[in-house]
């Protein structure tokens, strides 16, 4: 019996697919994350020619960081399960079925944008700075994106008044199961993350606050989601510790000490 609540009435009228047009396939995830891909590069668009970074080079950089956040987080997820896939080598390249585990992409878009910024002589801290409040809103996107596709779905919450339950058969996640809506958690995080940037801006007192405001809050947040979460094969390093909790406290630790060197490098070239 599938139980009612305050969300079901959404979940049963949505779907994976967006839609079917003769052969092709417009899938909800996707279509999502390149809503957030290009709301977030306009945003970050704006906020270069306010700090007098070039605009095009902006746009070069978020199509570098996307392509390597894709590759990278595919990869990541494939290496975790990297049992099935050897058994299962075509379903590498199925990433409208699930798969793209955040983490992943960060580890490999970060050097790649690094690398970009360094190349065409940007200042580094200002430019994080600049794509920081995009990563955040495309995120948020991209997450609203897991919940019509099902993946990175909670753990069964019978109990819960809030909890939704998925009933489309092409949905990634269990079907007639009262969920934890984890992937609603997230993206709600991540547009408080937003807000929280875009006030901040007005206000940072040295270059870098905001990317490292914006890796102290995900990485929070993301400890704290994992908890809820009820999809298995994400990688864990004991049972009750997930990978990207792993990532998340070393995140938190990194951004932390950064955060110190930044805030004390500030104060030292202040004029006395």
């Amino acid at each position: 019996m599938i139980r009612t609540n305050p969300l079901y009435a959404i979940i049963k009228t949505m779907h994976p697919i967006l839609f079917r047009f003769g052969p092709l396939t417009i899938h909800t995830y996707g279509f999502l994350v390149a809503t957030g891909f290009l709301l977030g590069l306009v945003l970050a668009v704006r906020h270069a020619r306010d700090e007098g970074i070039s605009s095009n080079r902006i746009v070069d950089l978020g199509f570098y960081i996307l392509l390597a956040a894709i590759i990278g987080s595919r990869l990541f997820f494939i290496i975790i399960n990297a049992g099935y896939y050897i058994k299962n080598p075509l379903d590498i390249f199925k990433i409208w079925k699930g798969g793209l585990v955040f983490y992943g992409g960060v580890l490999l878009a970060v050097p790649t944008a690094i690398w970009y910024v360094k190349k065409n002589g940007f200042n580094i801290c200002r430019t994080a700075d600049v794509i920081a409040p995009s990563i955040a809103i495309g995120h948020a996107l991209g997450r609203l994106g897991c919940f019509f596709a099902g993946c990175c779905y909670g753990k069964s919450a019978e109990s819960l008044p809030w909890a939704v339950t998925f009933t489309d058969p092409e949905s990634l996640a269990q079907i007639g199961v009262p969920l934890h809506p984890t992937q609603l958690y997230e993206s709600a995080g991540e547009f408080v993350n937003f807000l929280i940037l875009i006030t901040l801006r007005k206000y940072k007192s040295f270059n870098g606050q905001l990317f490292i405001t914006y890796l102290l809050f995900y990485s929070s947040l993301r400890f704290i989601v994992e908890f809820f979460r009820g999809d298995v094969n994400r990688g864990f390093i004991i049972p009750q510790l997930s990978v990207s909790q792993g990532i998340s406290a070393l995140m938190f630790l990194v951004a932390a000490i950064g955060f110190i060197i930044l805030k004390r490098r500030n104060l030292q070239t202040k004029p006395s």
